[in-house]
This record gives structure tokens, C-alpha cells and sequence, in this order.
């Protein structure tokens, strides 16, 4: 199959990387230059575990290509993938769909002979309607089937996803549209990966009721955490003790700051204001959100508590800056807000990331950023874990306290061990478990 990928960010570079990987001829278009030939100069605009050697496999055998020139690959293509940015409009909250539509425009004035349009991006219910709408105003004559097709990709994790992923999710009004998109992810009948087949508002409302679900359980969760602190349970023990019930499930019953990143913010947010719209309020996506903003503040005060009250003048020492390990991406990370309040409070904060400390800098004004863990420990009065990275799981903890003006370690993914730690002088705070103590 012939395919056209129209936004070569972070869904569509690894959607159309991996179709190719799967034999079909996909060129992913975007719109900024520089980013093209980026990408055509081996250098990838996001970080993602596998993907750069995966890219480079793939232009070399031929089947992927990237450009700036839209009309040619959409009139070739017998399926073209909208997977722009559908980020929160300012000052409403809804999903901003100018990127979609103004690509149904450019694809409505492009196409050639039939073709499949779907949106790959995650839309609100009822956006194929416009897109289709646009393109057979624009161009009455067109043979065009639109389609939904919303991604459930982990970052840190897509490719994995997106080869042996839970189900393959396609919304279509056109028996056509169904059968070129079966045909597409054919490959993956090997694996057994299942196909749910419903209407066009059906798939684009299970994207945001799957993001908002998942949303809600780590909301749940941290919620649970800040009852364990104050009578004393433990919510790693209680995490186990419901996850084991299959009717829950052990994922995303992790304490932590808060969940960030491109997709929850912006999915739980949007779905509120649609179901607004729609005279249906969901109330308990309401609160997950209102919660989840309120928590990573919250994990600043959570620091200034363990120094002792106060932060001012002190040196705090923050490991991790994205939302999650293994991506360099900064979007709503909970680190934004903790270090924000650190600041308020009037200390001075070092940082350090593997990968997200470039992405960082336009963000944070006034933040120190070490070469690694132990260069960022030194002389603080507190180290902070904020995101998980591995290189931050297995820290020399004797090193560090020589490092180190004061031992206080605030472990907000609650990595370690509160026994091996104090033993090494500590005072070790972390999220939702009892024993936080001086050493």
C-alpha cells in the first residue's frame, strides 16, 4: 500500500516508520523544513527508544521518505493519515482542530482516484464529519472514504505498541475504508492482534474514554497514597492488593507527582468540554483533572516539608524533568510545577535529565543543569527523583551523601527502598508509604 503520513511528529514519524517496517511505501510530510531535513539528514526531532535505527532501516531499503511537498504524496497514496498536532485551544480548554482541518483542505485539493483519508490525530467526536465535509466541498468529484483511526501509543514504549498492540481500533462509515485499513495492518494478523471495527464517532470517543480512564485510575491512586500517609498504610502494598483483582489490573496504580506528558492533559480536558457541550458533564473526569492539577504543586510543598518548612537559600537537587523515562518530551511534565513552587519558595534548583534538559530550557528560567546524578548532588541540601530514568534506580547512595550538603532524599516515584536509604544517613520521604523518619 501506498501511503501518506501528513505530520511527521511524534505519532506520525513513529506510524509511518512502522508502516514501512511493514512493507508498504509510506512518505511522511511536514510542514516545517527544518525538521525534514533533519530527518532526511538521520536526526530524529523526538527521543524514542529504537526508532532512529528503525527510521535508518527503512529509508535505506527504500520504503520511507520524508518532504515538505504535500500534493505529490497524497495524490500517489491510496491512504493518507492526518497525524498533526490537536493540542488545548488557550483559553477554553477544547482541542485546537485548525492543523486537522487546514490538512483536510490541503488533501482535499490533492487527491487522486480513491483514496482514504483517516485521522490518525485524536479528535474530538465528530471531527471525521467535518473533515469529510471539507474535502467534498472542496472537491465534490473526489473519491474519498474518511476514516478514524486513533493511536495507543506509549511514548518511551511506541514501537513495541505499535507492532503488538492490545487492539487496532477503526472507525468507518464505507466498507471501502475498512478494507484498505485491514489490508494496511495485515501484517499484524500474525500476531493475533485484534481489530474492533465501529463507527467513525465510536473509534474517535474510545481514544479520549481510554486516555481518561487511564487518567483516572493513577488520579485514584495518588489520592489513596495521601490517605496511606496520614493512617499509616502502605500504597505500594494496597496498589498490589487491588491490582491482583483482575477486574482492575495492576497498570497505572503507580503513586507518583501526577501525570503529565502530550496526551492525558489535553484528552481528559477535551473530553470535559465536549461532554460540557453535549449537555452530559463528566463529573468524575472533572475531578481527575482538577486533582491532577492541584497534585504536582502539591509535591513542591511535599519538598519544602521534608526540609524542614523552608527552602529559602537552600539548594534542591531534581532528578528528572520529563513526564516519564525514556522520552525527552516536556509537555505538562509534573517537574514544570515542582520546580516552579521550589523556586517560589526561594530555592535554588539543579537539574539533571537524560534526555529532557534541552527541551527543559525554554521552560524553566533560573535552573542550574548538571553533566549527571552525582555532579547534580553536589553541595545540595535535598535530592529530588522526580521521573524514574533507570540510570536514576541503582544511585550510590554513599556517594551521594558525600555529595551532598544535607540528606534529605525525596523519592517521588517511590524507587527505593526507605530501610537501605536511611541507613545511609538519610531522611527519606516518599509517596504514600509509612516510616518516612530522620536516620
Amino acid at each position: 500500500m501506498r501511503i501518506a503520513m501528513i505530520g511527521s511528529g511524534y505519532v506520525g514519524l513513529v506510524s509511518g516508520t512502522c508502516f514501512a517496517d511493514f512493507g508498504h511505501q509510506v512518505v511522511c510530510v511536514d510542514k516545517d523544513p527544518a525538521k525534514i531535513a533533519a530527518l532526511n539528514a538521520g536526526r530524529m526531532p523526538i527521543y524514542e527508544p529504537g526508532l532512529d535505527a528503525l527510521v535508518a532501516e527503512n529509508v535505506e531499503q527504500g520504503r520511507l521518505s520524508f518532504t515538505t511537498e504535500l500534493k505529490p504524496a497524497v495524490a500517489e497514496a491510496d491512504a493518507v493519515f492526518i497525524a498533526v498536532g490537536t493540542p488545548s485551544r488557550r483559553g477554553d480548554g477544547f482541542a485546537d482542530l485548525s492543523f486537522v482541518f487546514a490538512a483536510a483542505r490541503e488533501i482535499a485539493e490533492a487527491v487522486n482516484g480513491f483514496t482514504v483519508v483517516v485521522t490518525k490525530s485524536t479528535v474530538p467526536v465528530g471531527t471525521g464529519d467535518e473533515v469529510e465535509r471539507i474535502i467534498r466541498e472542496i472537491r465534490p468529484d473526489a473519491e474519498v472514504a474518511v476514516a478514524s483511526n486513533p493511536e495507543f501509543l506509549r511514548e518511551g514504549a511506541a514501537i513495541g505498541d505499535f507492532k503488538r498492540p492490545d487492539r487496532i481500533v477503526v472507525g468507518a462509515e464505507d466498507p471501502r475504508a475498512e478494507e484498505v485499513l485491514r489490508e494496511i495492518y495485515r501484517p499484524l494478523f500474525l500476531n493475533q492482534a485484534p481489530i474492533l471495527v465501529t463507527g467513525r464517532r465510536t473509534a474517535e470517543l474510545t481514544k479520549y474514554a481510554a486516555n481518561a480512564f487511564l487518567a483516572t485510575k493513577i488520579t485514584f491512586i495518588n489520592e489513596i497514597a495521601d490517605l496511606c500517609e496520614q493512617v499509616g498504610a502502605d500504597v505500594q502494598q494496597v496498589a498490589r492488593g487491588i491490582g491482583l483483582d483482575n477486574r482492575i489490573g495492576a497498570k497505572f496504580l503507580h503513586a507518583g507527582p501526577g501525570y503529565g506528558g502530550s496526551c492525558f492533559p489535553k484528552d481528559t480536558l477535551a473530553l470535559v468540554k465536549t461532554a460540557q457541550d453535549a449537555g452530559t458533564p463528566v463529573r468524575l473526569v472533572e475531578t481527575v483533572v482538577a486533582v491532577n492539577d492541584s497534585r504536582k504543586r502539591a509535591m513542591a510543598r511535599k519538598v519544602v516539608q521534608a526540609c524542614g518548612g523552608s527552602v529559602r537559600g537552600k539548594t534542591v537537587a531534581v532528578l528528572g524533568l520529563t513526564f516519564k523515562p525514556n522520552t525527552d518530551d516536556m509537555r505538562d511534565a509534573p517537574s514544570l510545577s515542582i520546580i516552579t513552587g521550589l523556586q517560589d519558595a526561594g530555592a535554588r534548583v539543579r537539574a539533571y535529565d537524560p534526555e529532557g534538559m534541552e527541551a527543559a530550557k525554554p521552560l524553566l528560567g533560573g535552573v542550574a543543569y548538571a553533566r549527571d546524578a552525582y555532579d547534580c548532588a553536589e553541595g545540595a541540601d535535598a535530592l529530588v527523583i522526580v521521573t524514574e530514568w533507570n540510570a536514576f534506580r541503582a544511585l550510590d547512595l554513599a556517594r551521594l551523601g558525600q555529595a551532598m550538603a544535607g540528606r534529605v532524599l525525596v523519592d517521588l516515584r517511590n524507587v527505593y527502598d526507605q530501610a537501605s536509604v536511611q541507613r545511609h544517613g538519610f531522611r527519606y520521604v516518599s509517596v504514600g508509604r509509612p516510616g518516612d523518619a530522620e536516620a
